[in-house]
């Protein structure tokens, strides 16, 4: 009864159509990645229903990437899938991080939000809830949905038209991703009062990154200098609230 309570997800503030407004920054990311990702499909030999399935059941930019690529080299079914595998374990780490905000909600609802979180729906969630001790599953589900919705309509329409524009890079459709990131991150730094610390962390990654880059491949040093920069923002974070507490 407690619980009930304290969820704050009955408000009007929190409503279907919130999460969907909350979730147009990245959508014209998703647009220009997710036709990119339709035209690399198309190039790999997949038909336009296929581009549509692959869309709507793995739903992963980065995994469908790489099983375009895949496919053209012409690897084993269970090699494609063994990575795919590999990569989208990620989710688990990105769905226990906001578990904690939807323990009022029942198990299907709870999978129905985890099989539809994105990297990018994440920040948009982590930002939001940043304040929130529960979560709306109104909001999250226009957050999610829309999200779904306009990447597999990118992706069917990259397939459909993608023919005509045989180098995606020259329209700066390989930058897309990364600026949707920078947005995202911009906009969840404007979102909280620690510039400092923000500032600090932002710094530490690039030179973790830099550092790293002289020993370790390119990829490792990325997640090495995440982890690393991520810490020390826990660390600073934690240690400007007990100095506030004392």
């Amino acid at each position: 009864m407690k619980l009930k309570e304290e969820v704050v997800y009955l408000s009007g503030e929190e409503s279907f159509l919130k999460g969907v407004k909350d979730c147009l920054p990245t959508v014209l990311g998703y647009l220009s990645i997710g036709f990119a990702a339709g035209v690399v499909q198309k190039t790999a030999g997949l038909s336009i229903i296929e581009i549509t399935l692959m869309s709507l059941l793995l739903y992963a930019g980065s995994a469908q990437f790489i099983a375009a690529g895949m496919l053209v080299s012409g690897a084993p079914i269970m090699s494609i899938i063994l990575t795919i595998f590999i990569v989208n374990l990620r989710y688990l780490l990105l769905s226990a991080a906001l578990a904690p905000h939807f323990r009022h909600l029942g198990t299907w609802k709870n999978t129905l939000h985890g099989f539809l979180l994105t990297d990018e729906t994440f920040g948009v969630a982590t930002s939001y809830l940043s304040d929130k001790k529960y979560a709306s599953n109104r909001w999250m589900l226009g957050l999610n949905l829309t999200a779904y919705l306009n990447w597999t309509l990118a992706n069917v329409l990259g397939g459909l038209f993608g023919k005509w524009i045989p180098n995606p890079e020259e329209f700066g459709l390989d930058f897309a991703l990364p600026a949707m990131f920078i947005g995202l991150l911009v906009l969840q730094i404007v979102s909280r009062s620690e510039f400092r610390i923000d500032l600090l962390v932002v710094t530490g990654a690039i030179l973790f990154t830099v550092c790293t880059s002289f020993i370790f491949s390119t990829g490792i040093n990325v997640i090495l200098a995440t982890v690393a920069a991520a810490a020390l923002g826990m660390v600073m974070d934690k240690w400007k609230s007990a100095q506030k507490s004392s």
